[in-house]
């Protein structure tokens, strides 16, 4: 790598980490005075509000922003560059844009790693200790109300439940249906079902199957059996943003159990997976479109430089967030509205790049 590789990676990568630091910090102090209330709890310590709170907070927001950070990053410095004639120099040189774009590329392709390593394995971690901090100290208690519970828990088997305890981890009226080809073959009856921690399975006590034979119906009677389904506790837990609480294989084996369920709320999970597939893509989108904005010395300074890159950026996110909507709705498909965001700018920054003087 050249001495202009490293000069313009090395600007780069260090404006965009103080911008995240920045952004960081501004985002901080907004979230201490929005929370400054919960915070005075007797069981919260400052030092417990760091490490189990804010060390999570970061993370999330650092990559919930980074298209903006990225943006933000390439505009500032490429503009700096131009207010000081240096991209006037390289081009009068003999160095192209392509060449200039080389080490943005090199710097937005170790960003887009690392977001991608972020989004998938560590901010889910991350996520689910600052949900946790968030629901005991933040957010109501959360109880499960729902009444006369359907679930699909394997290709033939459906369980019901009038209500459920989630203190007690207790189901009640508890009702298990095996149905082949339509027919229901066996129907498993029991006051309630409880979860054992200790098994790791459901037991049932004084319960009462009855099999539907060509014969005619048998009934079978027991005082306790434990059953191994593919429903847990968890699933009567608060399930708020539970899609970004989970790694990447956790979200694919969960996505494949909503599908086996039936679910209705499947699009969120598939969106959050098709975008984090993309994020990485993003940041070498918009790096190329921030160094084309900024690469020309104009009137009105860095300033608007800066500013349009704001814009640019924002105008990002709100694609993004528009196309996710219809997904949830079923508008779109889900890998669809991952990708919109990231090939209308791709379109936006070929048309600037072949318009832009070299």
């Amino acid at each position: 790598m050249k001495i202009l590789d490293w000069y313009i990676l090395k600007r780069f990568l260090l404006t965009y980490v103080f911008t995240v630091l920045m952004l960081e910090a501004v985002l901080i102090v907004i979230d201490v005075t929005e929370k400054i209330d919960d915070f005075n709890h007797p069981d919260l310590t400052a030092w417990r509000i760091i490490t189990e709170y804010y060390i999570n907070f970061i993370p999330y927001y650092a990559n919930m922003l980074s298209p903006l950070i990225i943006f933000i990053s390439a505009v500032f410095v490429t503009s700096k560059m131009a207010t000081h004639t240096e991209i006037v120099a390289m081009l009068s040189s003999g160095i192209s844009l392509k060449r200039i774009l080389r080490p943005y590329l090199i710097g937005a392709v170790l960003i887009g790693i690392l977001v991608f390593f972020l989004l998938n394995y560590i901010n889910p971690i991350a996520n689910r200790g600052r949900n946790n901090f968030e629901d005991n100290f933040v957010r109501a208690k959360y109880y499960f109300t729902e009444k006369n519970v359907h679930l699909k828990v394997a290709p033939q088997l459906y369980v019901y439940l009038e209500s459920y305890d989630i203190v007690s981890r207790t189901g009640y009226k508890f009702t298990m249906e095996k149905v082949v080809n339509r027919n229901l073959v066996a129907k498993l009856d029991a006051p309630n079902v409880r979860w054992n921690p200790d098994k790791e399975r459901w037991t049932v006590p004084n319960y009462k199957i009855r099999y539907f034979e060509k014969a005619g119906e048998r009934i079978e009677k027991g005082q306790m059996m434990d059953t191994l389904l593919r429903m847990r506790p968890q699933d009567f837990e608060s399930q708020h943003r539970l899609h970004e609480k989970l790694t990447l294989p956790e979200l694919n084996a969960h996505i494949d159990l909503l599908r086996l369920r039936g679910a209705d709320d499947v699009e969120i999970f598939l969106v959050e997976k098709y975008e984090r597939m993309t994020y990485p893509f993003a940041t070498l989108i918009l790096t190329v479109i921030g160094v084309i904005v900024s690469a020309r010395k104009t009137r009105e300074g860095q300033g608007f430089q800066i500013a349009m890159g704001f814009i640019l950026a924002f105008v990002y996110i709100l694609l993004m967030v528009i196309s996710r909507t219809f997904a949830y709705q079923g508008g779109i498909p889900s890998w669809l509205s991952a990708w919109i965001p990231n090939v209308v700018f791709c379109l936006i920054g070929l048309w600037m790049y072949r318009n832009v003087p070299k």
